[in-house]
């Protein structure tokens, strides 16, 4: 029995949930700054960050997956859990409500870009956990693309009869636009839920809210800011609703299927700041990754910017998948019939790249989860990605690269 192998039989146990990443438990050390230098400490703590695989220990994570790998789901079954994922995913919000996820507390400093420049600032108290390594990584978002908001607010009356605050002025293509527009212009902007807002964010797979309310709480000094947050589980986003922190003032959550072209957002293209895509992709089958991604692009305005962090290869929760659980390569269906794909970062950027966003940032983030109590090490794996939009059109010698359906700005 190798090393992996004996890692994974200490850890199984019948009947445990699959575990999702947690930084609630570090809260006297910033995230990522825990870096293990004597084994005989490991357990210590609970999380150790930024762990070296050798090339043994990642052979036999490959080993393991091949295996288990090796006898395939059939293909009848393939395609009904493709056409009922959205069913899939409403029994599992029904099971377990809002109870499953915790709230996802560590977001911001993973991801400060999520906030306008102003209130970036009072987040970097505590520092980013990849401040503390060395990566070739831009992971500022550039400031050309977060113009200061102004101070002054004022409300506005929408379509949908909702009392909203936004900021006096808007932003539409990085410039601002005088608020004393002609009445046939005004007339032709059709009002949609965050309208006059001055900085747009959606959470795309937004499940019960655990990133939503952490947002909604960072931008309650924020009025001009707007957050949409969508999920094709109407059971999801009925707890989203429900739930007591939920204000249409400053939210609008919806039902939406990101893998249907033929759906429109409630929203024009091109007007959203940041994208949120965290362990969502991967529940989406991986011929319809790339529509999904050239989709979101055409959402963001120019040097807006998608966020990303999800499953990782030869994660613990892929090597303990059973033989015929496996959909396709690193393609895997759970027991309830939700699905989790493996990424790599090589494959992330290129999606990314081919939907015309430009990388800031993509790492693969290795950490050793560690139960002190019954001495099991288990190694936990995530890509993590900045991608912004271009802030100008594509020159013309690119546009043999363009990819069908997406637009050059």
């Amino acid at each position: 029995m190798n090393a992996i192998q004996r890692l994974l039989a200490s850890s199984l146990r019948k009947g445990r949930m699959r575990v999702r990443f947690q930084s609630n438990d570090r809260p006297t050390v910033p995230l990522g700054s825990r870096i293990l230098t004597d084994p005989a400490k490991v357990y210590e703590h609970n999380m150790w960050d930024h762990m070296e695989w050798s090339q043994e220990e990642e052979a036999a994570a490959r080993e393991k997956t091949t295996e288990n790998s090796s006898v395939r789901v059939q293909l009848e079954d393939q395609v009904k859990y493709e056409n009922q994922a959205s069913k899939y995913w409403n029994n599992f919000y029904e099971i377990h409500k809002n109870k499953f996820f915790k709230d996802r507390n560590w977001l911001l400093r993973e991801f400060p870009e999520i906030l306008p420049v102003g209130l970036q600032n009072k987040e970097k108290k505590e520092k980013m956990s990849w401040d503390f390594v060395k990566t070739d990584a831009t992971d500022s978002f550039s400031k050309t693309s977060c113009l200061d908001v102004p101070k002054r607010v004022e409300s506005c009356k929408n379509d949908f009869g909702d009392n909203f605050t936004y900021s006096q002025s808007k932003i539409r293509s990085g410039d601002i636009q005088h608020p004393k527009k002609k009445k046939e212009e005004a007339s032709k902007t059709k009002l949609f839920p965050g309208s006059c807002a001055t900085f747009r964010i959606l959470e795309v797979g937004c499940g019960a809210g655990n990133s939503v309310f952490p947002i909604l709480n960072a931008l309650k000094n924020a009025p001009e800011t707007f957050l949409y947050c969508c999920d094709f589980a109407s059971e999801a986003v009925e707890l989203v609703k429900s739930h007591s922190s939920y204000s249409p003032a400053q939210c609008s959550a919806f039902v939406h299927d990101v893998c249907d072209d033929g759906l429109s957002y409630p929203f024009p293209d091109g007007i959203l700041d940041v994208i949120l895509l965290v362990f969502v992709l991967s529940s989406i089958h991986p011929d319809r990754m790339q529509g999904v991604v050239n989709r979101l692009s055409k959402l963001l305005k120019p040097g807006g910017m998608l966020l990303f962090r999800d499953h990782g290869r030869y994660d613990l929760t892929q090597l303990r998948f059973k033989k015929g659980c496996c959909l396709s390569e690193n393609f895997y269906v759970r027991g309830d019939g939700t699905r989790a794909y493996f990424f790599t970062k090589g494959e992330v950027h290129n999606m990314f790249h081919q939907a015309g966003l430009e990388e800031k940032q993509n790492l693969v983030d290795r950490r050793l989860q560690v139960n002190r109590k019954k001495k099991v090490k288990m190694y936990r794996v995530w890509v993590q990605g900045k991608f912004q939009k271009p802030l100008h059109s594509f020159h013309h010698n690119h546009s043999d690269n363009r990819i069908p359906g997406i637009s050059a700005g």
